[in-house]
């Protein structure tokens, strides 16, 4: 097992062992992302508690092969976005950085959605400028507003899509039923709901998206919940192939649809490799089989 893991960490991990996917058809990223949410302070509030590792980790983003970062306004507010505009600009050319917008912050943990129109316009006026680009090439709605009528938050991003500020539009948090209305008004090209290999409770609109080729971006994508116990079907073949259970969640994650572009988050350097490492992880169909049955589930 020491050699396995020896061998493993001889040479540096890359992103593009993860294989590509087209978001929208027309924009090539490695599936395995870049969760910039943790490069903030505890509570995704304020700066971060190590600013220089916070720059290390991102310049590290790029060095393995990962180009699709995943931020938003609402991370530290605004510090994720600045820090990756400190760090990586003038970007790399290839680099896919998509942002949110749409839930507001009072606090350390305070999360509320606000998607009135002219909110959002301010919005995406002020992560262009933060980012320091003229288009955002994905912007996703973070949450859609219960308090206001959706065709309205995302007629605004309809607008400004047509003005050249967005270039694709993507959901957060949302059902097959809401993905199906928001359609009827913009083009959906991806949606990010909570999913893991210990939750699955976006099973249906993870097959929505695979069947619509729409990419589907699993935040908390580490989690196993009750799989990561030792004994686990997971912990078993993680021991087998020398891997971490993360390591194996995330493999899952790639093996369960061609679609999942998974975007784990790290402030650290060595955690970044070490869920980069995941990509090239190669478990035989009777392993992910007997994950999956051990998982509740027969995909």
């Amino acid at each position: 097992m020491k050699n396995s893991s020896a061998s493993a960490s001889s040479s540096q991990p890359n992103a593009a062992a993860s294989g590509v996917f087209k978001i929208a058809g027309d924009l090539p990223v490695h599936r395995l992302g870049f969760g910039a949410m943790r490069i903030t302070g505890q509570g995704v509030w304020g700066e971060p508690r190590d600013p220089a590792e916070a720059r290390r980790v991102l310049h590290k983003v790029i060095d393995l092969g990962i180009n699709l970062i995943d931020t938003a306004d609402s991370y530290g507010p605004e510090v994720s976005e600045r820090l990756i505009a400190e760090a990586l600009h003038p970007y790399p050319k290839g680099l896919v950085i998509a942002t949110k917008g749409g839930l507001t912050r009072s606090g350390p943990g305070e999360w509320a959605p606000v998607g009135r129109p002219e909110y959002l316009r301010q919005c995406v006026e002020l992560s262009l400028r933060r980012l320091k680009v003229d288009r955002i090439d994905l912007y996703q709605l973070h949450r859609i507003d219960p308090k206001v009528p959706a065709a309205e938050s995302l007629g605004a991003l309809k607008e400004l899509q047509k003005a050249g500020k967005i270039r694709h539009i993507g959901l957060s948090e949302v059902s097959v039923d809401e993905i199906k209305q928001a359609e009827k008004i913009v083009k959906v090209v991806s949606v990010q709901n909570l999913y893991n290999i210990g939750n699955r409770q976006s099973e249906a609109v993870l097959d929505y998206c695979t069947k619509q080729s729409l990419g589907f971006i699993p935040w908390f994508p580490l989690a196993a919940g009750d799989l990561a116990n030792a004994g686990s079907a997971l912990s078993q073949a993680a021991k087998r192939h020398g891997a971490s259970v993360s390591q194996l969640a995330l493999a899952w994650l790639l093996h369960r649809s061609p679609v999942i572009l998974p975007i784990p988050g790290t402030s650290s350097v060595a955690h970044l490799e070490e869920n980069t490492k995941a990509a090239s992880l190669q478990l035989s169909e009777q392993e992910w089989q007997e994950i999956a049955k051990s998982a509740g589930s027969t995909r």
